[in-house]
């Protein structure tokens, strides 16, 4: 495993900000925050100063004017969502906004393997049936985590007198975006600020700039607190689709979190219980459970850890192995019962995704075989897997091998109004631009789309040789031998005299964490051991008593570092994180090991 440490900041930079602890500028340089607003945003957001204006967009006056036509002529408007957690809760929390407003609205999500990914004719055509039913004239739909790259469907809702407003966030080639109705999309916005937000987020945009405008006319209802009860749905959405926790998104995740624990959902109430049950799960989270807290999930505070382990996975699950619809239900509920029903139902589907997946990682790791570093990329294919765990897959395998990689299946799928056998896949990667990759290709693509780290596509069967001599030929260019080591990044080197209370309370201003806001990592070198002990059957887990010679010896805890081969007096380079372990009533801090070297080897 390498180490990286992030390069320390200059004398310069220090003196910038005298009243800063160095240790914190230092965390702070290393999320590239390096002006005062930057800093306080991060540190003390505040939801009325750092929660933006949906104005800025500059197609969103354009898109409630229309939206707010319809309602006033009670057209039907159609929300499209996407089949994951990101797109589930986004279309829930624009359905719930436009039916306070008074909207006739109808939800629609794909089917992830008989439809696939996106706005399809099918979907539009669904609505036209519906707009007959209600004998209106033309329709709206809006899009919830898709459409940008949906050009011929929209020209096909167009021919139907349908408008279309697009919401999402996904990789846009400009000069292919849909001539929709309005589209609101921050990587395509230039007056837009902030680009990271997920798609739930930007549907939260569209749903704050219905509820301000309609504000102006009515008194009728809190729109403010309204707003804010949306934000369990947006935090859900925005740490399950590993957008940045920064800027914008890190006040959107911390008053997000104080509104999931306070949630009146009772399908998410009812998930949380269930959740509560799996002891295991709980096990997992860290090691500053105590004795109370060990009962359930209900009886500590939820956590970004817990919306992206234990919640966001049962979200997704349904739409994984069968249909979304059953998750957008669980969260729509207001009967105790079927919220119940529901919530059991996706744990069960969670735990089958489980199983299926470790049989497919298996299977993946037989045709892989031995690696060397020619192979820049990796390809896995079977015929039998299901697409909705193909990424968990990839995901799974790039992380064992520190490689990219595509999980690939064969579907049926018409083509040109001609059944067409293709490969339909999805990447990984941790350190290779993906959705760049794929634009160079893709000429041999029927579709694609997704992010630097996570993409989506399909190819003619016949393609397949093609396809990955060629994205191998891309990637043996861009990435280096050194690039497939392992590596570990470190925010900073620390002195043990400067672990603290004091500094452990500043670290808590970091949080919620999440991507790209990770929990920090310091490094201490040539600590000595005053004493060690194995704990944990089998003697799994390590705990160290540390010093450095300058004070008074403290405690290191390391799961799964019970392996280690090391005695007391031996000199060691430890990365750790600081957290606090609690019980009877005592409170002490602890360090728990993240990585270590033996300096006596």
């Amino acid at each position: 495993m390498r180490w990286i440490i992030n390069k320390p900041i200059s004398i310069e930079e220090k003196n910038q900000f005298p009243q800063i602890n160095p240790i914190i500028l230092q965390l702070l340089f290393n999320r590239e925050l390096k002006t005062q607003e930057q800093i306080d945003e991060f540190l003390y957001p505040d939801y009325t100063q750092d929660v933006l204006d949906p104005f800025l967009f500059f197609e969103i006056k354009k898109a409630i004017k229309r939206i707010f036509l319809a309602i006033q002529n009670q057209e039907l408007i159609m929300v499209h969502g996407d089949y994951d957690a990101d797109g589930i809760c986004g279309s829930l929390l624009l359905v719930e906004t436009l039916e306070k407003l008074g909207a006739k609205t109808e939800i629609y999500i794909p089917h992830r393997e008989r439809e696939g990914y996106g706005l399809k004719e099918p979907a539009i055509d669904f609505l036209c049936q519906k707009i007959k039913e209600f004998k209106k004239q033309g329709g709206l739909i809006i899009t919830v985590d898709c459409g940008i790259k949906d050009k011929k469907a929209v020209e096909y809702a167009k021919k139907k007198n349908v408008d279309v407003i697009i919401t999402d966030h996904h990789y846009a080639i400009l000069k292919d975006i849909p001539k929709a109705f309005a589209i609101i999309h921050p990587k395509t916005d230039n007056r837009y600020p902030f680009k990271d937000l997920a798609g739930a987020g930007v549907a939260f945009k569209l749903a704050q700039a219905l509820l301000k405008e309609k504000q102006k006319t009515s008194n009728e209802f809190n729109f403010e607190g309204f707003e804010k009860w949306l934000l369990d749905l947006l935090v859900i959405a925005t740490v399950a689709d590993l957008v940045p926790v920064l800027g914008e998104n890190k006040t959107l995740v911390k008053h997000g979190l104080i509104v999931l624990n306070k949630t009146k959902r009772i399908g998410l109430q009812e998930l949380i219980k269930i959740i509560g049950l799996s002891s295991n799960l709980i096990s997992n989270k860290s090691q500053t459970f105590n004795s109370e807290q060990m009962k359930g999930i209900s009886n500590y505070k939820l956590d970004t850890w817990n919306v992206g382990f234990q919640i966001a996975p049962r979200i997704n699950a349904a739409g994984r192995l069968d249909h979304a619809n059953t998750s957008y239900q669980l969260l729509k509920t207001q009967d105790k019962e079927e919220a119940k029903k529901l919530a059991e139902e996706l744990n069960q589907i969670n735990q089958e995704r489980q199983k299926i997946i470790e049989e497919i990682v298996s299977q993946a790791l037989k045709q892989i075989g031995k690696v060397d570093n020619k192979q820049k990329i990796l390809f896995v294919l079977n015929k039998n897997w299901p697409e909705g765990v193909l990424g968990l897959v990839a995901g799974r395998l790039c992380k064992k091998f520190n490689r990219s990689v595509m999980a690939m299946t064969f579907k049926k799928q018409k083509i040109d109004n001609k059944e067409r056998t293709t490969i339909k896949g999805s990447g990984r990667s941790d350190n290779f631009n993906l959705i760049v990759a794929l634009e160079k290709v893709k000429d041999l693509l029927v579709s694609f789309g997704g992010h630097s780290g996570a993409v989506a596509f399909n190819f003619l069967e016949n393609d397949l040789e093609n396809f990955k001599e060629k994205l191998s030929k891309i990637a043996s260019k861009e990435i280096l031998d050194q690039d497939l080591i392992p590596f570990l990044k470190i925010d900073q080197e620390i002195n043990l005299s400067e672990v603290s209370w004091e500094l452990f309370d500043e670290l808590k201003k970091f949080e919620p964490y999440g991507k790209d806001n990770s929990k920090p990592k310091f490094l201490i070198k040539n600590l000595k051991i005053a004493n060690l002990e194995k704990l944990g059957q089998n003697g799994k887990h390590l705990k160290l008593l540390v010093s450095d010679d300058r004070q008074k010896p403290v405690k290191m805890i390391g799961f799964g570092f019970g392996e280690k081969e090391l005695k007391i007096n031996d000199k060691i380079d430890v990365v750790f994180e600081i957290n606090v372990n609690e019980w009877n009533g005592n409170r002490e801090l602890q360090l728990k090991i993240v990585d270590l070297k033996n300096n006596n080897k």
